[in-house]
């Protein structure tokens, strides 16, 4: 039962597949396709013989020969070359060995230091040279006349890139700002100077002062009394230092 089943299965297959082959064959005669005309593949056209490329100027007759170049002159050095392929012989790391030469070597420049000049310095007896544009401890400064210098513009507190300088001003009764409140963190300072070049009356500087360390972190909050304290020890070092600087300026 099952074979004549698979039979007719397969017989019914094969008539619809010659139906659709001969559908497909009777439309392709109905309506053939354009031919196209392909044009034949083109020879490769011939190059010409080319001269042989040299590179830089063109070969001449008098390039062939070499130069005559005088051996004996003074200047002419000839270098010679030290063949160390082989390295030392066995004899000489011997006596290297026996003599101790590079324990020798080695003594004879100690003992040439010896007689030369320290280059240390006993410090805090004696210090190096300080460049006038070092920036140190910060300080306030006064006018001849005892006034401050500060005119609460507030650059120094906008311009600071550590946020490390709080003013408070008022006005005065004739009219002029002056700071009721000048406070700078050095736990937060860089000391990247920027406050000194912002301020337009060089009332806020820098010192060469590197000595100033602290027992405890509230000593380094610096208020207005303290920063004007280091202006007034100061101010004759800090005049000089501005004085020296302000030719690059």
């Amino acid at each position: 039962m099952l074979s004549l089943t698979t039979k007719r299965w397969t017989a019914s297959s094969l008539r619809l597949t010659a139906r659709g082959l001969t559908g497909t064959a009777r439309s392709q005669l109905a309506h053939p396709a354009p031919q196209k005309d392909f044009d034949p593949i083109p020879a490769p056209a011939q190059t010409p013989d080319l001269p042989p490329f040299h590179f830089g100027a063109p070969p001449s007759s008098d390039q062939h020969e070499p130069p005559e170049f005088n051996y004996k002159d003074p200047a002419y050095k000839p270098i010679v070359y030290k063949d160390y392929s082989t390295g030392p012989s066995a004899l000489d790391k011997a006596a290297k060995l026996f003599f101790l030469t590079e324990i020798a070597r080695g003594m004879w420049v100690v003992l040439g230091q010896m007689f030369r000049p320290p280059y240390t310095i006993m410090y805090p007896f004696e210090k190096g040279p300080v460049s006038p544009r070092f920036r140190g401890e910060h300080a306030l400064r006064r006018y001849a006349s005892g006034e401050e210098r500060c005119i609460a513009c507030k650059l120094c507190e906008a311009i600071c890139p550590a946020q490390a300088i709080t003013i408070e001003s008022e006005t005065r009764e004739d009219g002029s700002r002056r700071t009721t409140r000048y406070d700078i963190d050095m736990t937060k300072c860089i000391y990247c100077g920027f406050c000194q070049e912002a301020c337009p009356v060089d009332a806020i500087v820098e010192s060469q002062n590197t000595e100033y360390s602290t027992e405890t972190r509230e000593e380094l909050l610096y208020n207005k009394e303290k920063l004007l304290a280091n202006g007034d020890r100061m101010e004759s070092e800090i005049a000089a230092n501005l004085h020296a600087d302000h030719v690059y300026r």
